[in-house]
């Protein structure tokens, strides 16, 4: 019996050949060269990429054979997840292979900018022996702040707690308990930008984090603040960090990524204060070992058809006909969901109802796990780890089911309560032939919008008027409302609004919206295919 193709695009290391075994006619190809691969994915049971090769909707066509795509890495902007789903493909990677190296990493760039180690080394290079120039500073005693305690985030402060720091964080989704089991007191943000002497930040960019720290926050900083982002390019606006550089308001930054990489013509990398570096965080040979091995290991799970924990499309078991176009839905869901809690999840109840609840609909669990999970950590999240994401922090989830739903053929709903006590909910539905993605439900209020990318949810007191005032505030910041729906439950009473928009909305302009309506909720949510 013939042994099951494993395609190799890119160079890997030997062990993990070696992890695959004997059981596999492993063959190699160049990613690049697209007929190539092409050709070859035609007799393939599974390839094996790091970041060159794009498995996009004509690649995964072509390997018709296909049971795996495994990227040795973390990262899958060059697969296509959907059009993998779609065609049966598991898609699975490495998300635990460089937690230890971007923890390592921003540790490295905190002692640097605190010893000036770059520019001393630079320095001494040029024949120079300038030690007053280089007078640093120590960690022993200062206050560092972790913008997100995740899993990277609680390895650096695990690390950084032999430094005898004091560490604060700011991270809205991490229950107290799990901050005082690191030692770590939590804050908020304008608290640890004030209180910091040194920053590092190790969080997801999202619309809500996309530009976190900007002008407004660096006017609160110490003069002696030096700040670390090793984690997503963008978080920090670059154009404020260039001015709090050049003007002295902060000390220094290190930064390993960007918003373009390269960060060609970056103003940045002309100021002197700025310690710079190439994306490094992945970049160990422990890491990248560590990521061929895993995926060898997950590929050779899938082909035998066992449970692969590092699947992030599709989880362990048959999934039925009817169950599975509601997977994309529930993942979107959770999205909505996680944008709109304002304080930490306490409990989820995931609820299906009507016809397909008669079958077994506890992959939409999972679905909703990783759809809300994805929106609030810096984790890879997959349909495996997504319950235990849930158990570390604390959050009981619980599935419901119920064959009958009143108003459409099927009902999923996600509810929730949060550590404050107050509750959320998001509830969607699949309607027609081509099975469109819709919410129709908010928070309690009845609406039915379909799915976007770009949302706007509003509550505010039902009065005349409010439309008018928000649609000329939008409209003054080219914000285009593609569609609007208002929902409420009695007159003069709470109103929810929800925009499709056509662009993301800055957190200035939501301030400016909501004080003008006097918004008790006004949140940007982003929804994205997972």
């Amino acid at each position: 019996m013939a042994k099951p193709v494993v395609l190799i695009a890119e160079e890997l290391s030997p062990a993990t050949v070696e992890a695959l075994g004997p059981d596999f006619d492993v063959r190699n190809v160049d990613g690049t060269d697209r007929p190539a691969l092409l050709e070859a994915l035609k007799t393939a049971q599974a390839v094996l990429i790091r970041s060159a090769t794009q498995m996009d909707a004509e690649a995964i066509a072509a390997g018709s054979n296909l049971v795996v795509i495994a990227r040795a890495g973390v990262g899958l902007d060059n697969v296509d997840i959907k059009a993998a789903t779609q065609a049966g493909v598991m898609v699975v990677n490495a998300p635990t292979s460089n937690v230890i190296s971007a923890a390592e990493l921003a540790i490295g760039h905190i002692l640097s900018l605190a010893r000036h180690i770059p520019e001393a080394n630079a320095s001494m290079k040029r024949g120079e022996w300038k030690r007053s120039k280089f007078t640093g500073v120590e960690l022993y005693e200062k206050t560092i702040g972790i913008v997100g305690l995740g899993r990277i985030g609680a390895l650096v402060a695990e690390r950084l707690a032999g430094f005898g720091v004091t560490l604060i964080a700011f991270d809205p989704f991490v229950p107290p308990a799990r901050a005082q089991q690191l030692g770590v007191q939590m804050v908020d943000m304008d608290e640890l930008m004030r209180r910091s002497d040194f920053i590092t930040i190790h969080i997801p960019k999202t619309p809500e984090t996309t530009g976190l720290i900007g002008a407004k926050e660096f006017a609160l900083a110490k003069p002696e603040l030096r700040i670390v982002n090793a984690s997503r390019g963008g978080i920090i606006d670059e154009a404020a960090l260039a001015d709090a550089l050049a003007a002295g308001t902060i000390a220094g930054a290190g930064l390993d990524v960007f918003v373009s990489e390269p960060p060609v013509g970056s103003p940045l990398l002309d100021i002197a204060t700025l310690q710079a570096t190439p994306h490094l965080g992945a970049s160990t040979d422990e890491a990248q070992e560590k990521a061929g091995i895993a995926v060898a290991k997950s590929t050779r799970l899938a082909l035998s058809g066992e449970l692969v924990p590092d699947a992030v499309n599709v989880a362990g078991g048959v999934i039925h006909a009817s169950v599975r176009p509601g997977l994309s839905l529930m993942e979107k869901l959770g999205q909505v969901f996680a944008g709109l809690a304002q304080h930490a999840i306490a409990a989820i109840d995931v609820e299906v109802r009507g016809e397909i609840a008669a079958h077994d609909v506890s992959v939409l669990k999972l679905a909703a796990l990783k759809g809300v999970f994805s929106a609030i950590s810096n984790d890879q999240v997959s349909y495996v780890n997504a319950p235990l994401l849930a158990e570390q922090r604390g959050v009981a989830v619980r599935l419901v089911t119920e064959g009958v739903s009143d108003e459409y053929r099927n009902l999923l709903t996600i509810r929730g309560t949060l550590v404050d006590g107050s509750q959320i909910s998001v509830a969607g539905t699949l309607t027609g032939a081509k099975q469109a993605e819709k919410i129709v439900g908010i928070n309690g209020f009845e609406v039915e919008v379909p799915m976007a990318e770009h949302f706007i949810v509003m509550i505010y007191t039902d009065r005349p008027g409010i439309v008018a005032v928000y649609g000329r505030e939008f409209g003054a910041h080219d914000i285009n409302i593609a569609g609007m729906q208002i929902a409420r439950q009695r007159l003069g009473g709470e109103a929810l609004s929800v925009l499709t928009v056509d662009s993301r909305v800055s957190d200035d302009v939501l301030d400016r919206v909501a004080a003008e309506i006097d918004a008790t909720m006004m949140k940007a949510i982003e929804v994205v295919e997972l």
